[in-house]
């Protein structure tokens, strides 16, 4: 298993559009063009977007005191590490440091990452994740800029997608994939977590 790390950034974070209290927020690698989607909750989303915009609400959120707590006691967050994927679950990794020391903390990767735009810190995870979880951007140009604008599809050919309203396992792999590509296109980084998760399921099925 190759355990180098790799770093991503978050490029986007998106209303669930089927789930109303349901986001994704979407890290693409820094020196490639797979994206990782990973749905979250209404609260968590909305901890990474105030950080992000750089706004200061009227008392501390929850992430902005525990923020506040470490700074108190001085310590650092180095950096994040989304270091585990199991039965669709992220797993991850608060790397602190202080008096030259590290330390690891188990988190729920949403609020690893509420921390880590609070401190500025890299995010990483690793290649057997990517793998397992990762949706590739067809476009060639994506590599010149992984961020921003993640499903830019101004040469995206069009496709015949399944009928709508089938469930996924109705689906056949090859529609899968095709549908995919789609969900992309339009930005819909939740239901294409679905769809990989669908994807996997066969994989792993045989």
């Amino acid at each position: 298993m190759d355990m180098k790390k790799i770093e991503l950034d978050i490029v986007a974070l998106s209303h669930s559009v089927t789930q109303s209290h349901n986001y994704a927020v979407v890290l693409g690698e820094q020196h490639g063009s797979r994206r990782l989607p990973i749905v979250i909750g209404g609260f968590e989303a909305q901890a990474i977007a105030v950080a992000m915009e750089r706004m200061t609400p009227n008392r501390p959120l929850t992430h902005d005191l525990f923020k506040n707590t470490l700074e108190t006691f001085t310590i650092d967050l180095k950096e994040v590490i989304i270091n585990n994927l199991l039965d669709g679950i992220f797993y991850a990794r608060l790397v602190c440091e202080r008096n030259g020391e590290l330390f690891e903390i188990d988190s729920r990767t949403s609020d690893a990452l509420a921390m880590a735009v609070r401190f500025n810190c890299p995010i990483f995870t690793y290649e057997f994740i990517l793998d397992a979880a990762g949706v590739v951007l067809e476009e060639p140009e994506a590599k010149a800029s992984t961020r921003g604008s993640a499903g830019t599809t101004s040469s995206r050919r069009k496709r015949q997608s399944p009928a709508k309203g089938a469930t996924l396992s109705s689906y056949s792999v090859e529609e899968l994939n095709r549908l995919l590509d789609d969900v992309l296109g339009k930005e819909d980084y939740e239901q294409a977590a679905k769809i990989r998760d669908e994807i996997n399921r066969r994989k792993e099925q045989g």
